[in-house]
């Protein structure tokens, strides 16, 4: 992906002619800060700085690129601005750990040098090959601005840190052809290995409003040709950037699926990453090897409206194949929601969500995602509550952590769901609108409960983690909502009528697919100084909100659990920890 920003990058189209090697698109621009990108950090400040977070020890960053475990250590490579806290200057960084948690920072792995290149080197994945080693695709821009799909190579293989990337001089491996958009043409995803004998990528674009999923094939990984039709398209998305592809079992819910795997019981999974709303959507359906075609189930909507790995501030995710555990890993970028003065001033924008496993949900209707076990080997102090009733309008605090840095989980009890509000089917309001509309203070039936996070004691700032239980007279099932709502989260005032000088403090929300039949719902916050990652029934919803107090900081951060609803709610069991720092981040050569 070129350039990704949740508040302060906005994208602007402009209709322009190709002159480079013939091709005719579209070209894109986007609205960047110029005078900025370079501007050097004298200092970096701390007060909103994640102390358990992936970051380099300053400037900006974006997207995750090709996560992958080889020769015993885990690599990830990012979108590195290496002179300034916006974007620009964007290379590869690399960095690697031996445990997900400690990080050291090696030398960056490419950067614009070569004509295929020089105008970005943007995302992409890596792809270990046998008998030729980790391989990189990633996404070069020449100097008309035209997008092509270009491949790196390690200097020596046999170096499990990788250290030295080739761009090899007959790149680019595939370009926009006469039919396709010039500058919407991005992110090719890891490659897998097909029974044909042929390897397999796909690459992101749009046709107008159509995104598209191009699938393109190959013998050596040289030579690339585009497939007859694109795996899959849809219209009125906009541009797909950052797409993943990838298996996932229908029998085992405990393990992942390499890309490679071939078997009946299989569903497929397509994410994409939506230029236009800055959310991703992903559906579940079956893929055919044969016409490279995929359908997706039509189970939940394809498009704006499907579902998402995180509900919340996370875009241009990449997942990959853990060998070492058999599991499938995602990663995430978490973008800044601050103005853009102030991420010039903190000296740094931009961190990597937790790592989370992905597999299908029991249900086989939707996928479900939790922290990697590694991040528990953070955990310090420990406190827990159990069989603790909440009344109408109570809240407890939960004390002896530390409320600015600490993994929360805490399991529920409601009972009966007679209270709970009912749901008109005539509603035409997205989980967003209807969080907006009832808030954590608007008094429910079944809710709103759950967390206070990141608060004052009076409330003066606060951001609430809750769900809020509805009847649905349509399916005569419960409608739970969760949400995680930054609007009462800062007193800082906006600092001018433009974007980038406004603080972006939204609510956040989806629907948790559960039946609460045994009347029970479990919350786990995993909450890092301006940083909540909240997962909603063992991970069918996320939500990561970005959030910036001026009093809740630091030793002044308290944590409560609360109940707004006139149905009383049971804690049935709470557990909370300290969070250490992990003993490295990123030190080292970057």
């Amino acid at each position: 992906m070129g350039v990704s920003n949740v508040v302060s990058v906005l994208l602007f189209l402009v209709i322009t002619n190709l002159s480079n090697q013939n091709i005719k698109g579209i070209d894109a621009f986007h609205q960047i800060y110029e005078e900025l990108q370079s501007e050097s950090v004298e200092s970096v400040n701390h007060l909103h700085r994640p102390s358990f977070h992936f970051q380099p020890p300053k400037h900006w960053i974006n997207d995750p690129n090709g996560p992958v475990y080889y020769k015993g250590l885990y690599h990830l490579f990012y979108q590195y601005n290496t002179k300034g806290a916006v974007w620009g200057n964007i290379i590869w960084a690399h960095s690697v750990s031996k445990d997900l948690v400690n990080w050291e920072a090696l030398e960056p792995a490419i950067h614009p040098s070569k004509w295929f290149d020089i105008g970005g080197t943007w995302s992409g994945s890596i792809t270990i090959v046998p008998g030729k080693g980790p391989i990189i695709l990633y996404t070069g821009v020449n100097q008309n601005e035209t997008q092509l799909q270009n491949y790196a190579i390690p200097e020596d293989p046999s170096d499990p840190y990788l250290r030295k990337w080739i761009k090899p001089d007959d790149n680019p491996i595939a370009m926009p052809d006469y039919t396709m958009n010039g500058s919407a043409f991005r992110d090719p995803t890891t490659a897998w290995f097909s029974k044909d004998g042929h390897w397999r990528t796909v690459v992101g674009s749009k046709r107008k409003r159509r995104g598209i999923a191009y699938i393109y094939r190959s013998r050596d990984f040289k030579h690339w040709v585009k497939a007859k039709h694109p795996v899959h398209s849809k219209e009125s998305t906009g541009m797909w950037e950052c797409p993943d592809f990838f298996p996932v079992s229908l029998t085992d819910f405990q393990n992942g699926l390499d890309l490679d795997y071939v078997g009946p019981n299989t569903k497929h999974v397509l994410k994409v990453s939506l230029d236009i709303t800055r959310y991703e959507y992903y559906t579940l359906g079956k893929y055919d090897p044969k016409k490279d075609r995929y359908i997706p189930d039509g189970n939940t909507p394809d498009g704006w409206e499907g579902l998402r790995f995180d509900y919340g501030n996370f875009y241009a995710s990449k997942t990959f194949f853990d060998y070492k555990k058999n599991r499938r890993v995602l990663w995430g970028w978490a973008n800044e929601s601050d103005t853009v003065e102030d991420d010039i001033l903190k000296g740094w924008a931009g961190i990597q969500v937790i790592p989370r496993t992905v597999l299908l949900d029991s249900s086989k209707k939707q996928l479900v995602f939790w922290p990697v076990e590694e991040i528990e080997s953070l955990r310090g102090n420990y406190v827990r509550m159990n069989n603790h009733d909440i009344k109408m309008g109570q809240r407890i605090e939960v004390k002896g952590i530390t409320p600015a840095q600490a993994d929360v989980e805490v399991t529920f009890y409601v009972g009966s769901l007679e209270k709970a509000e009912i749901f008109d089917p005539s509603f035409t309001f997205e989980p967003l609108d209807l969080c907006k509309i009832k808030g954590s203070n608007v008094r429910g039936g079944v809710g709103p409960f759950g967390l206070i996070t990141l608060a004052t004691p009076d409330l003066e700032e606060y951001t609430p983690v809750f769900f809020r239980v509805f009847k649905d007279t349509k399916t005569h099932k419960p409608k739970v909502l969760m949400c995680s709502d930054a609007r009462p989260s800062s007193l800082k005032q906006d600092k001018g009528p433009l974007a980038k000088d406004r603080m972006y403090k939204p609510p956040f929300a989806g629907f948790v697919d559960v039946d609460m039949a045994d009347g029970r719902i479990s919350l786990r916050s995993l909450i890092d100084h301006s940083v909540v990652e909240s997962f909603g029934a063992l991970g069918k919803t996320v939500i990561t909100s970005r959030v910036y107090p001026v009093k809740a900081v630091k030793e002044n951060t308290h944590l409560y659990v609360f109940n707004n609803g006139t149905q009383t709610v049971t804690i049935e069991s709470l557990n909370a920890w300290n969070m250490e720092r992990p003993l490295q981040m990123n030190e080292g050569a970057l």
